[in-house]
């Protein structure tokens, strides 16, 4: 049975920091994707019937929605809020002199350090509202590359961000290892990324989305983020009370997600949709302004983006019992997308070389008309049209 968290509690020794305080939940009758929901305890059920249902709604859950709430996990609701906290701390605390030194380069690749709320350039672009503090590997060995403020705080980010990794990712890997009916360590072995420090090739991020003025709502036409799938293998995020994220169903409509105290909003990311043959979905999911009754909130968010091993060009596990017994699917995104590429001959990109250039080439709301590259329409849904690396990528309006 996996151990529950315990993180550092030695925080007389630390400055003080104030509670984050869950604002309130919308009011609207909101349109709410119906997410399925799995208890991560159950894995470890001596019940073997327990566990066969468990594998059976997470495959149900990958597959129509590529989505779904983590539950009874190992962090209990107390222990949350205190990283909420320390991510409130740091977007209160953060100095100018702490913003310039450790500005991000996205053009570079990778999303490291801090985003002022300007678009999602290294220059300066049009003001969009959310700023951000990304600790990618080099944040967690070394101070200098983290705002003084949090400090005292690294070894709880430390220790959270192994708890993530380490334990719950590589619970839920044990599960979608299951669906893929391959040995209970096969994605967390053989796909997902270890190394030295508790991150390996993802990232934590640190989000703060702050409400628009009224002379600013009409920027991006309500829009925050375009709609996107991740990268990497699995995606947490940790539900919020402002409801600002949709994702696409299948039926082409824009749906919000629902605010579950406590639990785990998990999305499946590009990796394990490829290495599936496209039966885990990476859903495309965007962030939209919140709904009136919250509309002058601030949408603080703590994400944690699961990274693949960076060398491996990712096809299906062709020793899956799934993949031989039901085949592929190619109605999927990326793996439709890479697939045209192999049967072409060509190499797909490796696993650093898709995050790298999905990264250089991220589309945002506040990008200039130029820059937002051509717009195609596809059985009457419009989308941008991007090719990273001869693979084409649709991100719909």
């Amino acid at each position: 049975m996996a151990a529950p968290f315990n993180p550092p509690t030695n925080f007389d020794s630390k400055p003080e920091v104030p509670k984050w305080v869950p604002p309130a939940a919308p009011t609207e009758d909101l349109d709410y994707a119906k997410l399925r929901s799995i208890d991560l305890s159950l894995l470890d059920s001596p019940d073997p019937e327990v566990v066969k249902q468990l594998v059976e709604t997470a495959k149900i859950a990958i597959r129509d929605d590529g989505f779904l709430y983590l539950v009874n996990y190992g962090i209990n609701l107390e222990q949350l809020h205190r990283q909420f906290s320390i991510a409130q701390y740091l977007h209160r605390n953060i100095s100018e002199e702490d913003k310039e030194r450790l500005h991000w380069d996205p053009q570079g690749g990778l999303y490291a350090g801090y985003k002022p709320p300007f678009g999602w350039r290294t220059i300066k672009g049009k003001y969009d509202g959310i700023t951000q503090f990304n600790f990618y590997e080099e944040e967690y060995k070394s101070l200098d590359k983290v705002p003084t403020c949090v400090h005292p705080f690294m070894d709880e980010i430390n220790a959270f961000t192994e708890y993530l990794t380490r334990s719950v990712n590589k619970r839920l890997l044990t599960l979608l290892s299951k669906v893929l009916e391959m040995p209970d360590d096969y994605l967390y072995e053989n796909v997902e990324s270890k190394g030295p420090t508790p991150i390996n090739e993802g990232y934590l991020r640190h989000a703060l989305f702050h409400p628009f003025k009224n002379e600013e709502k009409g920027m991006g036409e309500g829009l925050r983020m375009f709609g996107h799938t991740d990268f990497g293998t699995t995606t947490m995020l940790f539900s919020v009370p402002v409801t600002c994220l949709q994702l696409w169903g299948r039926d082409g409509i824009w749906r919000y997600v629902k605010y579950a105290p406590g639990a785990l909003v998990i999305n499946i990311g590009d990796t394990l949709e490829l290495v599936s043959g496209g039966h885990f979905r990476a859903t495309r999911h965007r962030v939209h302004n919140p709904p009136p009754s919250q509309e002058t909130f601030e949408r603080l968010s703590v994400v944690l983006f699961n990274g693949s091993k960076g060398d491996l060009r990712m096809q299906p596990c062709w020793d899956s019992p799934l993949i031989k017994r039901e085949g592929c699917f190619e109605s999927q995104g990326a793996y439709k997308e890479f697939k045209v590429l192999q049967d072409k001959g060509i190499p797909v990109p490796t696993n650093k070389e898709w995050r790298e250039i999905s990264i250089v080439n991220t589309r945002h709301p506040t990008d200039e008309p130029e820059k937002l590259l051509k717009e195609v329409t596809v059985n009457g849904v419009k989308y941008i049209e991007v090719i990273n690396q001869g693979v084409r990528v649709l991100q719909p309006l």
